[in-house]
C-alpha cells in the first residue's frame, strides 16, 4: 500500500477496494515504524486519524457524496495550525503552545475528506535548509540515513520519501520545499506567492512564505491545488482567481520553448551538471525548444534574500516575547529580563542568528544600506524574469548544486548552508510557481531534482511541463531500498 499514489489510494477507497480505516491504520502502522529513524513526524494524531476514518467508511457505505481527498493520509508541517493540536514549529519557544484555530488549508482539507495524520518535524521556525536545525531531533533522509534530508520541509519530504504517506504540506521561504523534495526524490510544488492561503501559517517572511504541498506523484500535487488553491478572505495577499484547475495536466508540451540560464549555471560541475544536463535531454526528446536566457542578476539573489527574509523574520518572532504566548523563562523577575531570558533559552542558534542580522538591516543607520538597496535588487530581479518569460514558458534550474550532503561534516559553515538556496531563491523573490521533479540518482544512490520555474499564476503550466516530465521517466516511481525500494 505504500507505494501507491494519492490518487489511487482515493480510487481503491472509492471503489471499495480498501477501507479507509485500513489505509489509515497501515499508515500509521508505517510511521511508527520508521520514525525512530527518520525523526520525520514529531506529533501523530492516532485517535483523530482512526475517528475520521471510520467516518468515512460510514459515508462510503450509505452512499454519501465523498471529497476529492477522501482515503487520503496527509501530514502537515509543524508551522501549520490545527484547532486543539501543539504547534511547536519545531522551537521549544512553543513546546506546548496549542492552536485556538484551523489554518484556512486544514480548512479546505478537511471538507474534501482528507485524513490528518501527524504534525512532521522542521527546521525552527522554518529556518534552515538542512534539517539540523530542529530543537527536538535532526531528520534523516530515507536515501541514506547519514545524510541531510534538506530543510526547512524536512520531515514533510522524508515522510513522502519514505512512502509513509503519499502527501506532506510544507513551506516554502527560499526554497524550503523544493530542496528537501530534490534530497528524498519527491515532487515539492511551491506554488505563485498568493495562491495558497497563508492565513494560520506561522510567519518567517511575510513577502515570501508560501505554503505547498509535497507528494509522490505531479497528478498528486495537482490534486492538492485543486483542493488548496482557492481565494481567501482571512488573507490580504491571497490572489483572486478562479479555482485551480488540472484540467490540462496532460496536454503535450511539443513546439514549447524552456530558458535555460547557461552562463548563471557556469559553476554546475561533475554529475549535478550531467544529471541537469541529461534532464534538458528529455525535454528535447519531448519536442520542447531550449533557449538562453539572461536571469545574470540572480547572482544577487542570495544576499538579497538573506537580508529581506531576516528582515521579515525579526519582525515576525518579535511577538515571541515570553508574555503573550509561548514559553516564559522561570528565571525572569524583570520585564527587561521575562523578554531576555525567554528568548535566550527558547529560541536555537539559527533563529537567533537570523533575528539578529535582520534587526541589524532594519536599524536606523543601515536600512537604506541594505534592507532598502535588497528591495531595490529584488524589483531589477523580477523584471529580468518577466524579460525572460518573453522568450519562453517556461525555466529550467537545477534545485541544488548537489545530492544530499552528510549530515556530519558535511556543511560546517552557516554560509555554505545558505548557498544551497542559490537556484531556488529566485522564485520566492518574484513570487513564481516552481516545481522539483525527481531526475535521477547519483552514483552513490541520492536523488537528484530538475526544478522548472513558470510565470505567476502560470501554476497550471508548471505541472503540465512536470508531469510531461515525470511520464517520460520513471525517476518518481523509485523508492529508497531500506523502505521498500529496490
Amino acid at each position: 500500500m505504500n507505494n501507491h499514489s494519492a490518487h489511487t489510494l482515493h480510487t481503491l477507497f472509492s471503489s471499495g477496494g480498501l477501507s479507509a480505516e485500513e489505509i489509515t491504520m497501515q499508515t500509521l502502522k508505517r510511521i511508527n515504524a520508521a520514525n525512530k529513524d527518520l525523526h520525520a513526524f514529531l506529533s501523530m494524531f492516532t485517535e483523530r486519524a482512526l475517528e475520521k476514518a471510520r467516518e468515512l467508511d460510514k459515508k462510503r457505505a450509505n452512499n454519501q457524496p465523498l471529497g476529492k481527498l477522501a482515503g487520503i493520509p496527509i501530514a502537515i508541517k509543524d508551522n501549520i495550525q490545527i484547532k486543539g493540536e501543539i504547534t511547536t514549529c519545531a522551537s521549544k519557544f512553543l513546546e506546548n503552545y496549542r492552536a485556538p484555530y484551523d489554518a484556512t488549508v486544514i480548512r479546505l482539507l478537511e471538507e474534501e475528506d482528507a485524513i490528518l495524520i501527524g504534525k512532521t518535524n522542521m527546521d525552527e521556525f522554518a529556518m534552515g535548509g538542512s534539517g539540523t536545525h530542529s530543537a527536538f531531533s535532526t531528520i534523516k533522509n530515507p536515501w541514506n540515513l547519514a545524510h541531510s534530508a534538506g530543510g526547512s520541509s524536512s520531515g514533510s519530504s522524508a515522510a513522502v520519501g519514505a512512502r509513509l504517506c503519499p502527501i506532506a504540506l510544507g513551506s516554502d521561504t527560499g526554497g524550503s520545499i523544493r530542496q528537501p523534495a530534490a534530497f528524498t526524490g519527491s515532487v515539492g510544488f511551491k506554488p505563485t506567492y498568493g495562491r495558497i492561503s497563508r492565513f494560520g501559517l506561522v510567519a518567517f517572511g511575510s513577502s515570501l512564505d508560501q505554503i505547498g504541498p509535497i507528494t509522490q506523484t505531479v497528478q498528486d500535487a495537482a490534486l492538492v491545488m485543486e483542493v488548496l488553491g482557492k481565494h481567501c478572505s482571512r488573507d490580504s495577499t491571497s490572489i483572486n482567481l478562479p479555482p485551480f484547475s488540472s484540467k490540462e495536466l496532460s496536454k503535450p508540451i511539443d513546439k514549447m520553448r524552456i530558458g535555460v540560464p547557461w552562463s548563471f549555471l557556469e559553476d554546475l560541475k561533475g554529475e549535478p551538471r550531467q544529471n541537469f544536463e541529461q534532464s534538458i535531454e528529455i525535454f528535447k526528446d519531448l519536442g520542447v525548444e531550449i533557449v538562453d536566457v539572461d536571469l545574470s542578476h540572480l547572482k544577487y539573489g542570495i544576499a538579497t534574500y538573506y537580508v529581506l527574509a531576516t528582515a521579515e523574520a525579526s519582525t515576525n518572532l518579535a511577538r515571541f516575547d515570553g508574555i503573550r504566548y509561548g514559553a516564559r523563562s522561570k528565571k525572569a523577575e524583570t520585564l527587561d529580563e521575562i523578554y531576555e531570558e525567554s528568548r535566550k533559552e527558547g529560541f536555537g542558534w539559527e533563529v537567533k542568528n537570523r533575528i539578529l542580522l535582520g534587526t541589524y538591516v532594519l536599524s536606523a543607520g543601515q536600512q537604506d544600506a541594505y534592507y532598502l538597496k535588497a528591495q531595490k535588487v529584488r524589483s531589477v530581479i523580477i523584471k529580468q524574469f518577466r524579460e525572460a518569460f518573453a522568450n519562453c514558458s517556461m525555466i529550467a534550474l537545477p534545485v541544488t548544486s548537489g545530492a544530499a550532503f552528510p549530515l556530519e561534516g558535511g556543511i560546517t559553515d552557516p554560509l555554505e548552508e545558505y548557498l544551497q538556496d542559490l537556484y531556488t531563491v529566485g522564485a520566492n523573490l518574484a513570487g513564481l510557481p516552481a516545481i522539483s521533479i525527481p531526475s535521477g540518482l547519483s552514483k552513490s544512490g541520492l536523488p537528484f531534482g530538475i526544478q522548472l520555474m513558470g510565470p505567476q499564476t502560470h501554476d497550471s503550466n508548471v505541472l503540465r511541463y512536470a508531469n510531461a516530465f515525470e511520464s517520460a521517466t520513471n525517476f518518481s516511481s523509485l523508492t529508497p531500498p531500506n523502505f521498500g525500494g529496490e
